[in-house]
């Protein structure tokens, strides 16, 4: 397009964060500029922005109405999250006006600011997909008098925030599965796999740790593997179409007949993805971890445990918490306790005793006494106390090594 005395038109906004990307959440503002540089004096009818936001999808089935007939089924879909304009020059003015009610912008660079408001509600997260996308974006429009309009686009960023730091997220994920092989009337041993990770919630850029067993009994040499699985879901006039990438991949050795492997905590790394949409209408994008057992000349052995990508990553004090959860629920603890000791073996005869009184009776104490001593008085701390007993069980000697009976504190008994 010619654009004359125009030489830029450009919409840019005022980012705020230190990677100098405009990206914004629900209730957030939503300010720039927009930017025009002229070579000449320009009059100007108007100059007005709209935001729009938009998820969308569209795809295209081919069917049979018969032997000869076939025919294309078309799916499309639109939400709406955004819908917002303003008037930057010329507002409240008639198109058809006067000259004289034109605005003349001279020569040089000249900036015109805007502001809005993203709605109060959850908004889809910006997505690209291969049948649908959520998009959003300002769009200005300059107006001249007889001359076609100059426009351009400019795109942001929106994150719909998903905090990983909560309960149903910090859960650790686990499962089990085996399977045997069989060929005809031959069968094999069974491949048997088990798979753990930390938590369900993980962000970009972060490492999963994935703990798995597996064993193979079977005939067959089999490796064990682990992909990072993304569902991407379009969904418009009651139908779906599903679409699956992997976005990350880890292989573990060679596992030969009647061999087992174990993975104590082997990493997979999260490249920068799409955190998950769960919340969109039409589109969802939702993760998976695939533990599975990679068999030659067979069905693979798979198990599948959910995550969720979030854009909030994982407290310090969380991650604590967390790995000594991870811990205790890792640690093969006995199934009953066991018993305490008795204290009867910790039990100071009489003979001991008095020997140790009459050593102490002497003017010197050697250290074989000290030592003596300490360990009776370490004994005696650890002794239960006297059972009960309305009879004395050492009885004075003057009373004739009879016990004396205590009285009875309850005479109705």
């Amino acid at each position: 397009m010619v654009l004359g005395k125009v030489k830029t038109l450009a919409v840019c906004f005022d980012c705020l964060n230190d990677h100098n990307i405009p990206l914004y959440s629900g209730g957030d503002s939503v300010s720039g500029r927009v930017v025009i540089e002229v070579a000449g004096d320009v009059r100007v009818k108007t100059l007005s922005i709209t935001a729009r936001g938009m998820a969308k999808v569209r795809w295209t089935e081919s069917r049979n109405a018969g032997a000869n007939t076939a025919y294309t089924q078309n799916y499309t879909e639109e939400v709406e999250y955004l819908n917002y304009s303003d008037t930057l020059i010329g507002e409240e003015r008639d198109e058809d006006g006067p000259e004289e009610a034109l605005t003349v912008l001279n020569t040089g660079l000249h900036e015109f600011a805007f502001t809005f408001l993203l709605p109060q509600m959850p908004l889809a997260t910006s997505f690209e997909g291969k049948h649908g996308s959520v998009r959003y974006w300002v769009r200005a429009e300059l107006y001249r008098p007889w001359l076609l309009p100059v426009r351009v686009k400019k795109e942001f960023t929106v994150f719909e925030h998903i905090d990983i730091n909560t309960p149903l997220l910090l859960a650790p994920q686990a499962g089990t599965k085996d399977k045997t092989l069989c060929c005809w009337f031959c069968a094999s041993g069974p491949i048997s796999l088990s798979a753990k990770i930390e938590r369900k919630g993980y962000t970009p850029g972060e490492s999963i740790q994935i703990f798995a067993e597996v064993e193979n009994c079977s005939s067959r040499v089999v490796v064990p593997k682990a992909t990072l699985c993304q569902t991407q879901t379009y969904l418009a006039k009651g139908k779906a179409r599903q679409l699956q990438q992997h976005v990350a991949a880890l292989r573990g050795d060679t596992l030969p007949q009647g061999k087992s492997q174990s993975w104590d905590g082997k990493l997979l790394h999260i490249p920068p993805v799409s955190p998950s949409i769960l919340d969109c209408p039409l589109i969802r994008v939702e993760y998976s971890l695939v533990v599975y057992v990679d068999i030659p000349g067979g069905l693979n052995l798979s198990l599948s445990l959910p995550l969720v990508i979030g854009t909030i990553p994982l407290h310090a004090f969380t991650s604590r918490t967390n790995s000594i959860s991870s811990y205790c629920s890792t640690t093969s603890w006995p199934e009953r306790p066991e018993a305490p000791p008795s204290y009867s073996d910790l039990a100071v005869t009489e003979e001991q005793r008095q020997g140790c009184f009459e050593r102490c009776e002497g003017s010197e104490v050697t250290a074989e006494d000290q030592e003596t001593l300490h360990a009776y008085i370490t004994e005696f701390r650890y002794q239960p106390p006297p059972l009960y007993s309305e009879v004395d069980p050492n009885p004075e000697p003057g009373c004739g090594g009879q016990g004396v009976r205590r009285p009875d504190p309850c005479p109705s008994r």
